[in-house]
C-alpha cells in the first residue's frame, strides 16, 4: 500500500473536529488496506510506530531532524531553524522545505507503508558509533523519496505530534464499523449516493443533505446477538449467533455491546493493530478469543478523584472498601516463567528493581500470575515510609543497581489480583480477587505486604481509618466498590481517591516557550516561581488549567500580557520579567535539585490570575517549606 493513501486519509482528519466524520474516514481506510498491512496502517494512525506496550524508543530529537531537513532540502540549517521559529510545527517546515527542494534526487521512488514504516523501527535499534549518521541517513532517504504532504507528517510521525485527532476510542469504532455490518437502524442510507453513514445532517461521501427528515431507509442486516459477559471469557466459542435489529433501541443496543467486545481486545492485547487484524480475518470470535497474556502489560485500572468520603461511598456504594493509597509509584507484576516488572506508562522496570523481583519470587505462591501494586521506599535506619520522589530515580536508572538497593530499600504493596494461577479475574467482582490475592501472597515485614484495607459501611469508621491513612505518611485512601470488575484504562465509578485539597501557591511568572502548531502564535508552558529574599527561585513549569479559547485564563490572554515584558529569546524560550502572578494548585510539593527553589510541584494547574498582587507579594520559599513539611504528617 502507498504511503501516500494514508496521507490523504491524514489530510481530511485534520480538516474536521467532528468524532463521526473522524471515525467514517479512518473506517474507509481500514476497508481499503490489505491484511497485510493493516497492523502497520493502524499503528500509524493512532502516530505511533510500536504497540501501546512496547517502550522501545527511536531517539530523535529536534536538532537531528532540523539538520535531516537541511541536508535533504539543501538549504542551509540556520534557514530550516528561522522557518521553524516563524511556523511553529517541523511537519509544516519540512512540508514547505520539499516543495522548494534545491536539487531533486537522482532517483526517487513511490514510499510505501512497509518502507516508511520499517525506517521508522530501525531508528530504535541503532546504537554505538555512528548511530546519529545512520539516523540521518534513514530519516534523508525517506524525504529523498517523500512528496511535500508525505514528509509533513512522516516529521510529524518522528516527533510524536500526528494532529489528526484520532483517538483510541475513534479508532476502535472504526474498526466496527469497517469489518461487522453496520448495524440496524445505526446507519442510514444517503438518498443521493446510496453509500450508508451514521445519523448525521450531510453524507461524509457526497456532502449532500441526507435529509433525516424523511425518513431514509435503513440498513435491515444481521446483527450479534447481545450475550452475558460470562460468554466473552469462554474459549473457543463456536456459536455467536446473528439476529435482525427490530428497532434503533435494539439495534444500538447490540451496537455498544459490539464497541465493547472491541474495547475488550484492545484493553487484553494493548495493540490496537492486532485488534483490527483479528476482527478482519477472525471476526467476532476471534476478538472474543483473545485473552491476557503474561508478560504483554495491560493498562492499570484508574481511579477518579472522590470530593470527600461521604462522596465516595455515594459514587461506590456502601459496604465499600478501604484501603491506604500509598506515596510510591504503580506497578504491574507479571509471572510465567520469568517475572516482569512494568510502571503504570508500561515501561518494563524489571532490571531497576531486582528486589522486588526477589521478594514476588519468594513470597508469592502462585506459578502463573499478574499483580496490580504499589511500590513504596523505606528509610533503613527508622524503617519509615518515604515519599515517591525518593524511589523515582530508580524506573529510569541503568547503572549501580545494588548501590541504590542499599540506599534506599522498597517494599510492595499488591491491591489488586488480575490473574492467578493462569485464571482470568478481570471479570470477578473486587472482593473475590481480594481473596485470590490474600491465598496467593505470603506477607514479610518491610517487604511484602497486601494494601491494608479496612471494608465498612460507616462513615466515622471510615474518616478514623483515612486520618490513620494520612498520619502514617500515605496520600489519602482508596474506597472500592466490591463488587466491581476489573477494567483496564477506565475510570468506571468501580473505585475512587480519596486525598486531602493542598493549600494553593501564588507564584510568578520567569519565563515560558512559544507554543508549536495551532498554538504557535502564544506563548504556552509557563516557568512559575517564588519568591527567596530580594530573588525569584524556579519551582518548575505548568501549562494545564490554561484555555485556547473560553472562559478562564487563556494562552491568548497570557501573551498578550506577557510579550511586552519579554527581556531574552533563545530558540523557542523565553525570559520574562517577573511581574505577572497566578494562582496554581498542585498535588504535592516534592523536593527537586532540578530547580533553584529546590522544589517542584507535582501536577500543577493554574487556577487564575491574580490581578491584584504584586510580583513582591508572591509566596515565599519558607511558605514552601512549611507546606512541604505538613505534607500527609511529616
Amino acid at each position: 500500500m502507498l504511503y501516500s493513501i494514508l496521507v490523504e486519509t491524514y489530510k481530511e482528519l485534520e480538516k474536521t473536529t467532528k468524532r463521526l466524520e473522524k471515525t467514517y474516514l479512518i473506517s474507509e481506510l481500514l476497508k481499503k488496506t490489505s491484511t497485510e498491512d493493516l497492523e502497520t496502517v493502524t499503528l500509524l494512525v493512532q502516530g505511533n510506530i510500536f504497540p501501546t506496550y512496547d517502550q522501545r524508543e527511536i531517539g530523535i530529537a529536534s536538532r537531528l531532524i532540523l539538520k535531516a531537513l537541511s541536508q535533504t532540502s539543501g538549504i542551509e540549517q540556520k534557514h530550516v531553524e528561522n522557518s521553524w521559529a516563524s511556523i511553529g510545527d517541523l511537519g509544516e517546515v519540512a512540508e514547505e522545505l520539499i516543495k522548494k527542494k534545491k536539487q531533486a534526487t537522482l532517483h526517487s521512488e513511490n514510499l510505501t507503508i512497509k518502507k516508511v514504516m520499517t525506517n521508522l523501527r530501525k531508528l530504535a535499534d541503532l546504537t554505538g558509533a555512528g548511530t546519529v549518521e545512520r539516523k540521518l541517513q534513514l530519516i534523508r532517504e525517506l524525504l529523498s523519496s517523500a512528496k511535500p504532504a508525505e514528509a509533513r507528517y512522516i516529521i510529524r510521525t518522528l516527533i510524536g505530534d500526528l494532529r489528526i485527532g484520532a483517538a483510541e476510542g475513534t479508532i476502535r469504532d472504526a474498526i466496527a464499523w469497517a469489518f461487522f455490518p453496520p448495524v440496524g437502524s445505526i446507519f442510514f442510507e444517503c438518498p443521493n449516493c446510496k453509500s450508508w453513514m451514521p445519523k448525521i445532517k450531510k453524507c461524509l461521501n457526497c456532502g449532500k443533505d441526507m435529509n433525516l427528515k424523511s425518513g431514509p431507509k435503513t440498513r435491515g442486516r444481521k446483527i450479534l446477538e447481545i450475550k452475558e459477559t460470562e460468554e466473552i471469557e469462554k474459549k473457543n466459542i463456536q456459536n455467536y449467533d446473528l439476529i435482525q435489529a427490530k428497532d434503533e433501541t435494539e439495534a444500538r443496543k447490540t451496537y455498544n455491546h459490539l464497541l465493547d467486545i472491541i474495547q475488550r481486545a484492545i484493553n487484553l492485547s494493548n495493540d490496537m493493530g492486532v485488534t483490527a487484524l483479528t476482527a478482519k480475518t477472525k471476526g467476532i470470535k476471534g476478538l472474543l478469543n483473545i485473552s491476557l497474556t503474561t508478560g504483554i502489560p495491560l493498562k492499570v485500572m484508574l481511579y477518579q478523584k472522590a470530593k470527600d468520603l461521604e462522596d465516595a461511598f455515594k459514587t461506590v456504594g456502601k459496604p465499600a472498601q478501604l484501603e491506604y493509597k500509598y506515596d510510591g509509584f504503580r506497578i504491574q507484576i507479571h509471572k510465567n516463567k520469568e517475572i516482569k516488572l512494568f510502571t503504570r506508562r508500561l515501561e518494563d522496570v524489571t532490571k531497576q528493581f531486582p528486589d522486588i523481583v526477589n521478594i514476588v519470587k519468594d513470597h508469592v505462591k502462585a506459578k502463573k500470575y499478574i499483580l496490580d501494586g504499589e511500590v513504596i521506599g523505606i528509610d533503613p535506619k527508622t524503617k519509615k515510609w518515604l515519599p515517591f520522589q525518593n524511589i523515582s530515580q530508580r524506573i529510569k536508572r541503568k547503572y549501580d543497581i545494588k548501590e541504590i538497593t542499599k540506599d534506599v530499600p522498597v517494599m510492595l504493596n499488591v491491591f489488586d489480583a488480575i490473574m492467578i494461577n493462569g485464571k482470568n479475574l478481570i471479570n470477578e467482582p473486587f472482593k473475590k480477587r481480594r481473596t485470590s490475592l490474600e491465598k496467593a501472597v505470603r506477607p514479610s515485614a518491610n517487604k511484602l505486604a497486601v494494601a491494608k484495607a479496612l471494608v465498612t459501611d460507616d462513615e466515622q469508621e471510615a474518616e478514623a481509618f483515612y486520618k490513620e491513612a494520612l498520619e502514617k505518611g500515605n496520600e489519602g485512601v482508596m474506597v472500592k466498590n466490591l463488587d466491581g470488575i476489573y477494567k483496564p484504562g477506565s475510570r468506571v465509578g468501580y473505585g475512587v481517591k480519596v486525598k486531602p485539597t493542598m493549600e494553593t501557591l501564588d507564584l510568578v511568572i520567569i519565563g515560558a516557550d512559544w507554543g508549536t502548531g495551532k498554538r504557535a502564535k502564544w506563548l504556552s508552558s509557563f516557568t512559575i516561581a517564588c519568591q527567596k529574599g530580594d530573588r525569584f527561585v524556579e519551582m518548575g513549569k505548568v501549562g494545564t488549567g490554561i484555555k485556547e479559547k473560553g472562559d478562564g485564563v487563556s494562552f491568548a490572554q497570557l501573551t498578550e500580557l506577557l510579550k511586552p515584558l519579554i527581556e531574552k529569546q533563545k530558540g523557542r524560550a523565553v525570559t520574562v520579567k517577573p511581574k505577572i502572578v497566578i494562582e496554581v494548585d498542585y498535588e504535592e510539593i516534592q523536593k527537586s535539585p532540578t530547580y533553584s527553589s529546590g522544589y517542584a510541584l507535582r501536577f500543577p494547574r493554574v487556577v487564575k490570575l491574580r490581578e491584584d498582587k504584586p510580583a513582591d507579594e508572591a509566596d515565599s520559599i519558607d511558605k514552601i517549606h512549611r507546606l512541604y513539611d505538613q505534607q500527609r504528617g511529616r
